[in-house]
């Protein structure tokens, strides 16, 4: 078994745009393996490490010239980690901005910022995608100008793979949808608003408690929930603030993650390019800050902690680097390691255990 990691970016096709890397769990340094080009944007990246797959999206353009999505379905090989394209296949009719698998691994979810769409696809046996089977259409706006229609940023699978939800930036809502994976359907089952202005991202559940955390980009907050996970609903329990007191520049939210016992939460600022680290009160839910740390580069879009959270790597779009952390499992603090890895426009970053 080899730890690799993947990096998506933003890339024109004659770019590199996906990077494999070898990921060394004793001291949290990669090194670049792979180089892919010949893609437009394969920004945010799955994986299904069972079955040696990786799903990113991708930009693509119509016969009239408008721009519209796609996704890539790679293999991977399970002797060195490097990526051979199995396929790409258009998805929804607008570029997306983010890509999900269920926890079956039977489909995967695209989020269209610019189109306030979700659309899903079923994956066949032999890993590759088909036509989407359901797409759903928000509809709206709210407070300020940039929310002046729907724009999903996000969906991510509840623990069961029962619900899926859906962060709308345009909207000020978390959507919680019913999923029926087998079918790639999604159904409405509840929804809830955040302050006008808040501009939902990213979503992170707790991993044993009914908890769940909404990073919202505009207002630069995060905002906790109670996740009551036989009725797919959530209700609002406290919003904080990502920021220093005193910061006045600009800020705009970006990722948001909880270590693997749920005891700790890490949110991302772009502009102020930090991760916000917070201490999750198990019994109620309560976030209270713990630090603030650089991300040791500009426009930390995306950042993932290792599988054993020894770990975590901030990917800085502007900063052209990807930067590790060693995180203190006890005080959840972080401390940069003084390894990063160059490369250009980063956006995503995904681990993955994979057997020879």
């Amino acid at each position: 078994m080899t730890m690799y990691a993947y990096i998506g970016s933003y890339a024109a096709p004659s770019e590199p745009g996906l990077r494999v890397c070898a990921y060394d769990p004793d001291t949290g340094r990669l090194e670049l393996i792979q180089e892919v080009e010949g893609l437009s944007n394969p920004t945010f990246l799955d994986i299904d490490a069972t079955k040696r797959r990786l799903y990113a999206i991708l930009d693509e353009t119509d016969e009239q010239g408008k721009r519209t999505a796609a996704a890539a379905a790679y293999e991977i090989d399970p002797a060195n980690g490097r990526l051979k394209l199995l396929q790409k296949v258009p998805t929804v009719q607008a570029p997306t901005c983010h890509i999900t698998l269920d926890e079956t691994r039977s489909c995967i979810i695209v989020s269209s910022y610019h189109g306030g769409l979700v659309g899903v696809s079923l994956l066949r046996e032999d890993g590759t995608i088909a036509p989407a089977s359901d797409v759903l259409q928000h509809h709206g706006s709210s407070l300020l100008p940039v929310q002046s229609q729907a724009r999903t940023h996000s969906v991510f699978i509840a623990p069961g793979n029962r619900f899926a939800v859906a962060c709308d930036l345009g909207l000020d809502k978390v959507f919680v949808y019913r999923l029926n994976a087998a079918e790639g359907k999604l159904s409405l089952q509840s929804e809830v608003s955040v302050t006008p202005g808040s501009g939902p991202r990213h979503f992170a559940f707790h991993p044993t408690q009914p908890y769940g955390y909404l990073i919202n980009e505009l207002s630069a907050t995060i905002t906790a929930f109670h996740y009551d996970a036989e009725q797919g609903k959530l209700t609002e329990l406290q919003t904080v603030s990502t920021l220093p007191e005193g910061f006045e520049g600009d800020n705009a939210c970006a990722d948001i993650h909880l270590s693997r016992d749920g005891r700790y939460l890490y949110g991302s600022n772009r502009g102020h390019d930090s991760i916000a680290v917070y201490a999750v009160d198990q019994q109620t839910g309560r976030l209270s800050l713990v630090q603030h740390v650089s991300t040791g580069g500009g426009h930390p879009r995306n950042f993932a902690l290792s599988p054993d959270n020894r770990f975590l790597l901030a990917a800085n779009r502007d900063g052209n680097n990807v930067v590790t952390f060693r995180r203190d499992e006890h005080s959840g603090k972080l401390e940069p390691t003084g390894d990063e890895l160059a490369a250009s426009k980063p956006v995503c970053v995904k681990f993955a255990d994979i057997h020879a």
